[in-house]
């Protein structure tokens, strides 16, 4: 028989988050000491700055706690402690890299080049945010991946103002004394509540020649996706804003490296299916385009997108892609578009030039090989992509074999 047993739930007089802070509070000095003294000798060596950490929470935080009474340095460190957590980003996996060129080529030696990795890392919860790699790419094409850090950096984060948009996107800012992998961009707005995921980076030059880093990614708020943009002078300071129109809530858009006959050019996905071509005046907004490539082999049958940006080679834009066939497996092919008018398709592989094998094919998501960009040195295409949505690694081909292998 049901149970007609009722249980009654305490109301308390003050909020939880009120009763947290008056526990600390009604510590003893010395045990006040004592307990701080512990978690910052815990924590300092997982974190920088943990002090000041403990400082700013406990001021975002002192809105929704009232108290009649002064709190001491100390009190206000061990509040704002108990509002803390860590989080793991990269605990479940590492993977859909994305690779530019190094701002800073200083002290390279010749005919090699420094170069920055994006990855997208997930951790609890299946939350995906965005952490960075740096490393060399030598005159023979061998790859050195610089050690990250172990210890990642609290961003600070504001609201872009002067805009009449309750969403015009946020600034985050670093100091750029510390190591580009201790950056993660976390999701932190309502449309990135579910992760930011497959940044594609581009190194963009404008017609002034000024060289701006942008990357388009997917913002998922948990129900629904759209496409924002990510944009950097310098992997300092960062502009996440989103993107408007109607060719913008889908995934996979890639931005080209510079403007065509005067416009931005973007290559997307709108249709879920196949790849478009688009050009905006305005590099926030994107609609209507023209589809350029269509599935045509049995391992691109179910869709095809790109793996990054476009590259540009004397030949004209090289595209990498990806191709998802049977058993949702996910391969890595390639073609080439008109320099003048990318949406003439003018060749593309018949086979994949990558797919899982049977030692590469269990992971987070099995029978997936998959890139979010690539980038060519001395004529090689160096290609960073994921395996099996758990881990990178890097693959490379001449370009002259690699336009051999397409019709």
């Amino acid at each position: 028989m049901p149970s007609t047993e009722t249980y009654k739930y305490a109301v308390p007089d003050q909020p939880r988050a009120q009763r947290i802070a008056d526990r600390v509070l009604a510590l003893d000095p010395a045990s006040l000491h004592d307990e701080l003294q512990r978690i910052l000798d815990d924590f300092s060596g997982r974190h920088r700055e943990v002090p000041s950490l403990f400082l700013r929470r406990f001021h975002e935080v002192d809105g929704i706690i009232v108290c009649d009474c002064e709190v001491t340095h100390e009190q206000a460190l061990l509040i704002g402690a108990h509002f803390c957590n860590e989080y793991s980003y990269e605990a479940a996996a590492l993977f859909n890299p994305s690779i530019v060129l190094h701002p800073d080529q200083s002290a390279v030696p010749e005919n090699s080049l420094r170069f920055i990795l994006s990855l997208r890392g997930v951790g609890e919860g299946h939350i995906s945010s965005v952490t960075f790699r740096t490393g060399f790419c030598a005159a023979d094409g061998t790859i050195a991946i610089n050690p990250p850090s172990p210890m990642p950096l609290v961003l600070e984060t504001e609201n872009i103002s002067g805009e009449d948009r309750p969403d015009a996107g946020i600034r985050i800012k670093c100091d750029g004394s510390h190591d580009l992998s201790e950056i993660v961009i976390f999701p932190t707005t309502p449309s990135q509540r579910g992760g930011i995921e497959d940044l594609r980076l581009v190194r963009f030059l404008d017609d002034d020649g000024r060289a701006t880093y942008f990357g388009t990614y997917t913002a998922f708020s948990g129900q629904s996706v759209r496409q924002e943009l990510l944009s950097t002078p310098d992997f300092r300071t960062f502009e996440l804003r989103p993107l408007r129109g109607d060719a913008t809530g889908s995934k996979g858009m890639a931005l080209f490296p510079r403007r065509i006959a005067g416009h931005f050019a973007m290559l997307g996905r709108e249709d879920n299916e196949n790849i478009w071509f688009l050009t905006s005046a305005d590099i926030h907004d994107w609609s209507g385009g023209a589809k350029a490539i269509e599935p045509r082999w049995p391992w691109e049958f179910v869709q095809i997108g790109n793996c990054g940006s476009p590259i540009e080679i004397d030949e004209g834009w090289l595209v990498v892609t990806h191709g998802v066939g049977a058993v949702r497996n996910y391969c890595i092919g390639a073609c080439l578009l008109d320099r003048d008018d990318p949406s003439k398709l003018l060749a593309r592989t018949k086979l994949p030039l990558l797919r899982s094998d049977m030692d590469e094919r269990e992971g987070y998501v099995p029978n997936v090989a998959y890139s979010c960009g690539a980038m060519v040195h001395n004529r090689v295409l160096v290609l960073p992509y994921a395996i099996a949505d758990s881990f990178t690694t890097f693959a490379t081909i001449p370009l002259e074999r690699l336009l051999a292998a397409m019709d």
